[in-house]
């Protein structure tokens, strides 16, 4: 089955989000290989998903990936949902993967992301354009009232880019599993609308998947 054709089955595949310098697609398996081969070594992934033996890390890492995006799709509800995004730019290359999510949607109407960029796009301000697109997307199309994120204290990049977007640190964890600390943020409706950040952001193929979020059509 095509593009068009994963699209008309499940319309939430014809999501796509733009920025001045990038494309965000909603991930298909079509993608997979191509976002294995460019996840880089260093980008973290879920510690307690299932490990086989005798696979090498790399083969490792990329059944980690494909069980993260069936597993996404395959529990979808407009209750609770999680929207992998395929990030590219202008001549198709893949930049990265741009996550959001509605774990509690239908009752908190909060969102959380996550993303990673290959190595040579970091530091580019490319990651604070993904964000940018999901949160206008959460705030704008969505009904979101709060998005919320999360990242280790010695990960200055992605703390940087949440508090340029307006989030506020709320409080700190401590993650058992690497004993890093994990600060928490959160940024509400109101400021991302009155900063206007989400002004340059592109959606379209948003009609047809409103349903699956439990919205209709008197919200796009």
């Amino acid at each position: 089955m095509d593009a068009a054709g994963v699209a008309e089955v499940w319309p939430v595949h014809g999501l796509a989000l733009r920025t001045t310098d990038v494309a965000l697609h909603v991930m298909t398996e079509a993608d997979l290989d191509a976002v294995c081969r460019a996840l880089p070594a260093d980008v973290e992934l879920d510690p307690a998903a299932a490990r086989y033996a005798g696979l090498d890390e790399g083969s490792s890492r990329s059944a980690i990936v494909a069980q993260g995006y069936w597993r996404a799709f395959g529990t979808w509800s407009p209750e609770a949902w999680a929207l992998p995004f395929v990030v590219r730019d202008g001549a198709g290359a893949v930049l990265g993967v741009q996550w959001l999510e509605g774990p509690q949607f239908a009752s908190d109407q909060v969102v959380d992301s996550s993303s990673w960029l290959v190595c040579a796009a970091r530091g580019s301000g490319l990651g604070k354009q993904m964000r940018t697109a999901v949160l206008e997307l959460a705030f704008a199309h969505l009904d979101a009232v709060a998005a919320v994120t999360s990242a280790v204290l010695a990960n200055a990049a992605s703390l940087g880019v949440s508090r340029s977007l307006g989030y506020r640190d709320t409080h700190r964890s401590f993650l058992e599993h690497s004993g890093e600390t994990l600060q928490h943020l959160r940024l509400e409706r109101s400021a991302w609308v009155e900063s206007g950040r989400g002004r340059a952001v592109s959606v379209s193929g948003l009609e047809g998947a409103l349903p699956f979020f439990g919205l209709g059509d008197e919200t796009a």
